[in-house]
């Protein structure tokens, strides 16, 4: 069961690839286009399999009056989503939710520290444009795997010129999250989105340096796990539900498909909304989310279901109870 959204319908304008595997969509929404403020991501279904599936991507750059901005990844092992959007053609229509944010930037700061993992640039852009033209004290670290995918270079060197500074693998760079951190003045902000291992390591060093977690703000693509996606069981007694989850299927559109109500919203494990009571696990969670805490996943009493697997088996508890 998802949060009552507004949807409309889309037609792919254009697109571009920027990366050898980042694809920059153009699409326009009957009726105009919503503006949004940095942060801001829209939630589009498209065709996984022949099945509408729900996927989140953030908005690029400054708001236009007539179109949304927005880039994919491709992910040959991921869950399809990719992939079906790279199939896209102009002229193609896909229903589209308006603007939404759970990423909201705070411009009463003093400072900020912007950090992006690879597509995880992409709400960081419009963020960094407007620090930049309020004159606000800010820096940004881009990393990527390799010079040719370090997406959107351009714009944000236009945006902070030596303010931004590449760190690519491939040249044996790395963000060093304890000196930004220290460099960071007092009250400052850290803003970063990326796969959950750079998450981590940047939850670590702010928590190490002394600093409020408040002033901490995070998005992650929530694609990114320890373990490679594979099958894995799950059941639901309340429903009478015994399933198996496929590689090219989240756990929540597969409690979905099998009946089982879910509530859901960001469907990028931020939110927690999805959330659902771990009855018993025969292997291991991988939690993907970014809401449940190291001490809750550590339980493992909890599991987002829109976007964290199990290696093995996991019997779940929903929500549902049944009109008295």
């Amino acid at each position: 069961m998802a949060v009552a959204l507004d949807w409309t319908e889309a037609v792919v304008e254009s697109f571009c690839d920027i990366t050898p595997t980042v694809r920059e969509f153009i699409l326009r929404p009957s009726g105009g286009a919503l503006s949004h403020a940095p942060g801001g991501h829209l939630q589009l279904q498209i065709q996984v399999n022949g099945r509408p599936h729900t996927r989140s991507y953030s908005l690029v750059g400054a708001p236009d009056p007539q179109v949304y901005r927005i880039a994919v990844k491709r992910l040959d092992d991921g869950r399809g989503g990719s992939l079906a959007m790279w199939r896209l053609s102009v002229g193609d229509r896909l229903r589209v939710t308006e603007p939404q944010n759970h990423f909201p930037l705070d411009l009463q700061a003093p400072a900020y520290l912007l950090v992006a993992g690879g597509i995880g640039v992409t709400p960081l852009v419009y963020m960094a444009q407007t620090l930049a033209r309020r004159g606000a004290q800010v820096r940004m670290r881009s990393g990527a795997r390799t010079e040719a995918e370090l997406a959107y270079g351009d714009d944000l060197r236009a945006a902070l010129g030596d303010r931004w500074v590449p760190a690519v693998a491939e040249h044996g760079e790395r963000v060093n999250f304890a000196a930004e951190i220290a460099a960071l003045p007092p009250g400052g902000q850290l803003y970063i989105c990326g796969p959950a291992a750079m998450l981590d390591a940047a939850r670590q060093a702010w928590i190490a340096a002394g600093r409020p977690e408040a002033d901490l703000r995070y998005e992650t693509f929530g694609s990114s796990g320890r373990y490679a996606p594979q099958p894995f069981g799950v059941k639901v007694p309340r429903h009478g539900v015994d399933i198996t989850v496929p590689t090219d299927s989240s756990l929540l559109d597969a409690l979905e498909l099998a009946g089982v109500p879910a509530l859901h919203n960001c469907r990028r494990g931020e939110c927690g909304l999805c959330a659902m009571d771990v009855l018993a696990v025969d292997g291991e969670i991988d939690h993907r989310d970014v809401f449940l805490s190291d001490h809750e996943k550590q339980q493992n009493h909890r599991i987002c279901v829109c976007v964290s697997r199990v290696v093995g088996s996991v019997t779940l508890d929903s929500a549902w109870r049944p009109d008295r």
